[in-house]
C-alpha cells in the first residue's frame, strides 16, 4: 500500500474558527509535526467572501505540503462545516489526527473515512524502477 488518506468532516464547529485565516494558518503549521509528518511549505491559506446572491457564505481553502504528501482544510462559514484531507505515504495516527481536529474546530459531529491508497504501489525501489522503464519504453 503507498498510504492512508483520511478524510475527516466536521459538524456544528466553532463559526468564528472557519473563517479565521490566522486559526487555520497554526493548525496547518502545526498539525503535520503533531502527526509525525514533515512540513516543506508554509501552509497557503485563502479566504473567500462568498457570494451574497446564492447560498455561498464564503470560508476557507488551505493546505500544507508535507514530505509524505499533502493536508488540505477547506471551511464553509455560516454552516459550521470544515472538511479535512490527510495523505500519507506513510502510516500515521489517525486517531490521534481525528482527536485533534475535533477539539481544534470545536466540532459536535464527526464523519471519519480512511481510504488505502495505492494497494498495488511496490515500496521495493527495484520493483519502481523496472516498473517505471517498461512503461518509459512502451512510450518509445
Amino acid at each position: 500500500m503507498f498510504g492512508p488518506h483520511l478524510t475527516l468532516d466536521l459538524y456544528s464547529c466553532d463559526e468564528a474558527k472557519l473563517s479565521d485565516t490566522k486559526f487555520i494558518y497554526n493548525i496547518l503549521d502545526q498539525l503535520p509535526n503533531f502527526i509525525d509528518m514533515t512540513k516543506i511549505s508554509e501552509p497557503n491559506v485563502i479566504f473567500h467572501e462568498g457570494n451574497p446572491k446564492s447560498f455561498d457564505k464564503g470560508g476557507i481553502s488551505a493546505f500544507v505540503i508535507i514530505a509524505e504528501s499533502h493536508i488540505s482544510i477547506h471551511t464553509f462559514r455560516g454552516y459550521g462545516f470544515a472538511s479535512v484531507d490527510i495523505f500519507s505515504c506513510k502510516p500515521f495516527d489517525v486517531k490521534k489526527a481525528q482527536e485533534y481536529l475535533i477539539e481544534k474546530f470545536g466540532a459536535k459531529k464527526a464523519e471519519k473515512h480512511v481510504i488505502s491508497r495505492g494497494r498495488e504501489f511496490p515500496k521495493d525501489a527495484e520493483k519502481v524502477n523496472n516498473i517505471m522503464i517498461k512503461e518509459r519504453k512502451s512510450f518509445s
